[in-house]
Formats: structure tokens, C-alpha cells, sequence
């Protein structure tokens, strides 16, 4: 009866690597093929610069409504009209214009709206609005 178990049924006694080798052949040749070349196959001596120009940050304007209902322009006190002749006399000069909105946190949402659109009229693109961070 245990003639036929013998010779039909062996184990699987080897693991066969074959396609395991094959795909890391493969990675090993595309990493090789998408490995930049080195850049500096000549030996040369670059010459170097004594001074480097220094690319300044933009600087940012403030508008700074209080909590009477004020607003500044860089600490200086105007009105919305000469807000508005302000931002765009400083959008000629500089068409990347940097501003910054600081309103007092007891001031109405409503004088915010208002430099808000005083911004939009002068074509600022570029504006943050600033907060006090939540340290305890």
C-alpha cells in the first residue's frame, strides 16, 4: 500500500533563487543607468569670489489697525485714503510688495475687512495677517 506515497510525493529540498537574481540584476542596472555621472571629470582649479552679493530678504510693511480703531502704515498714522495713496505709491517702486495686517484683537472684524480692501484697491498680492503664538 505505501509503494505509490514513494515515488510520486517528494519534498521541495531546494528554493529556487532564480527570478529572485534576476530582478536584483535588473535594479542593479537601472541604478546604474539613473546614477548621475560625476561632475568634475577634469581636474581644474574654480576661482573664488571675495565678496558675494547678498540677496536681502523683502521687507514686510506693517498696517497696524489699534484698538481705537487707528491705522498705521510702518508706525506712521493715516487715514484710508492716504493708506490707499501709500500702498500704491510703494507698489510702484516695488511690484513684489510685502505687507503685513496687525490688528488689536478687541478692534471690530469690520475695520480689518475695510484695510483688507484698501489692500485689494492697491493690487498688493502679497499680504499676512498677524497672530500671537499660544505660549503659556
Amino acid at each position: 500500500m505505501k509503494k505509490f506515497s514513494q515515488g510520486k510525493h517528494h519534498t521541495l529540498t531546494e528554493l529556487n533563487i532564480t527570478p529572485l537574481l534576476d530582478l536584483a540584476f535588473v535594479l542593479l542596472v537601472i541604478f546604474i543607468i539613473t546614477t548621475a555621472p560625476p561632475t568634475n571629470d577634469m581636474d581644474i582649479s574654480l576661482p573664488s569670489a571675495t565678496t558675494r552679493p547678498k540677496e536681502r530678504p523683502p521687507k514686510a510693511n506693517y498696517v497696524t489697525v489699534d484698538n481705537s480703531g487707528k491705522i498705521y502704515l510702518n508706525a506712521v498714522e493715516m487715514n484710508e485714503e492716504g493708506l490707499l495713496k501709500h500702498l500704491v505709491a510703494f507698489r510702484k517702486e516695488d511690484p513684489d510688495l510685502n505687507v503685513v495686517v496687525r490688528g488689536d484683537k478687541r478692534i471690530q472684524f469690520q475695520k480689518i475687512i475695510a484695510v483688507l480692501d484698501i489692500l485689494v484697491s492697491a493690487n498688493v498680492s502679497k499680504v499676512g495677517l498677524a497672530t500671537e503664538g499660544m505660549g503659556n
